[in-house]
């Protein structure tokens, strides 16, 4: 029996603040994060909005996500020591891209080359 990764049960409610303290940490904005979200997940402001107050669970956000970037293809790179081109769960791998963008945002990238 295979058992879920524990962060699949999370809330999104839970892991935002996080993403939110990481960037304006780094001077970026709220605005930029939520852009950055958007973009992956096709989540504008009152439907996110709506899925932090409702505490979905990362699996329930992703799996209800609007739409998804057709560009999610083209992130790339190294997320807590993990290729997440090479991530085969399907799951993981969102949850890696969108740490990946936020980690872009944090470093200071251009928000145009963030959203690919």
């Amino acid at each position: 029996m295979n058992k879920k990764p524990r962060i699949f049960g999370m809330s999104f409610a839970s892991v935002y603040p996080l993403y939110l303290q990481k960037v304006t940490k780094k001077g970026r904005t709220k605005r930029e994060l939520d852009e950055v979200v958007a973009w992956l997940t096709g989540y504008d402001e009152k439907k996110l909005q709506k899925v932090i107050d409702a505490q979905v669970d990362l699996e329930t956000f992703f799996a209800k996500a609007p739409r998804l970037n057709p560009n999610v293809g083209l992130i790339t790179g190294v997320v807590c020591g993990v290729r997440v081109e090479d991530i085969e769960d399907p799951l993981m791998q969102k949850i890696r891209w969108l740490d990946k963008l936020v980690d872009e945002l944090a470093k200071g990238k251009k928000l145009e080359s963030v959203l690919r």
